[in-house]
């Protein structure tokens, strides 16, 4: 065994039983990883599954041979979080970043396990690689394998709140062009539903997110649900206040039975001069954003000019006094 070891500190330096170590438990986690996540099927789904299978010769087997089963959900239990808070929170943060799909919280844990153990493995190659080529200390080490792990860990998080944040700020500048255009279809006639239909079509090409929940408010609408429950789950969707606002104004017009035209009128002005308003919260904060860019730009060549020639001219001054002497 010693010897063992004293190979081990001949081949990686001091470190080398410690990370040999450190890889032998790593090739046994991603060993044992694939047994403890699988999950044994239930017979009673395999007696579904065979009640529901086609015949050989029945014209829908080759359909139904077609269809491709989710390759993930045998983890479910692994990926997705067992608090129905947690799971509630993740599902419409990601609503709100754009993604629908029934997998959605699935996938999205399912990248940040595997970003992050793809960045480890390839931290510890790198590791590996320093200790043969250099002498890195231990903190070295450490960071070289952790800080890949982490970044990949964190990535689908920060990507997905980079979008939920560019969504909502596209719903919240296309907004009031929204009503205003919504206003003039009720007062020409048509009906909320008609208008929202036609107002998701005409702002798809400038604001496809925007276009995309007026679409479901839409459909969902003309499959039967419940216009006020729709509306809700647009505002909860959009997390955006202006949009939040607007579904209660439509949910007291309904209410107490007053004009939408007239509740839609008096709304969308108060939407066009709130964004008067950011566009000149944004210019008065202008100059202050500018101003440490104006002094590191123009202070510094500003002083070589005014002060240079003085400090050349006494140091001109004090090395012909020194050569004189």
């Amino acid at each position: 065994m010693q010897s063992f070891m004293d190979m081990l500190t001949e081949l990686m330096g001091p470190f080398g039983p410690l990370i040999a170590v450190g890889g032998l438990g790593l090739l046994l986690v991603l060993l044992t990883l694939p047994m403890l996540l699988k999950k044994q099927k239930d017979p009673l789904d395999r007696l579904k599954e065979q009640a529901r299978a086609p015949k050989p010769g029945a014209p829908e087997a080759r359909l139904r041979a077609e269809t491709k089963k989710d390759k993930l959900e045998k983890y479910s239990d692994f990926l997705e979080p067992k608090d129905a808070e947690e799971f509630s929170a993740v599902k419409l943060k990601l609503l709100q970043a754009g993604y629908r799909g029934r997998n959605a919280v699935r996938m999205y844990h399912f990248a940040q396990f595997a970003l992050g153990g793809g960045g480890l493995i390839l931290g510890t190659a790198y590791a590996l690689l320093l200790q043969v080529t250099q002498d890195p200390s231990t903190q070295q080490i450490i960071l070289s394998i952790l800080v890949p792990g982490a970044v990949g860990y964190l990535a689908p998080k920060y990507w997905v709140n980079r979008r939920l944040q560019s969504r909502q700020e596209e719903i919240t500048n296309g907004f009031p062009d929204s009503l205003d255009m919504m206003l003039v279809c009720v007062e020409a006639g048509q009906s909320l539903d008609q208008a929202i239909l036609r107002v998701s079509r005409e702002i798809k090409a400038g604001y496809p997110a925007l276009a995309e929940e007026f679409s479901q408010v839409s459909q969902e609408m003309k499959a039967g649900k419940d216009r006020i429950s729709v509306l809700r789950d647009m505002s909860e969707r959009a997390g955006v206040t202006d949009v939040a606002s607007f579904v209660t104004v439509l949910i007291q017009s309904a209410s107490f039975g007053t004009s939408i035209a007239e509740a839609l009128r008096v709304f969308s002005a108060e939407m066009r001069d709130k964004r008067v308003m950011r566009a000149e919260e944004k210019a008065n904060t202008l100059p202050t954003k500018m101003t440490l860019a104006t002094m590191m730009l123009t202070v510094p060549p500003l002083l070589i000019i005014l002060v240079g020639p003085s400090v050349y001219g006494i140091y001109d001054t004090l090395t012909g006094q020194s050569t004189g002497f």
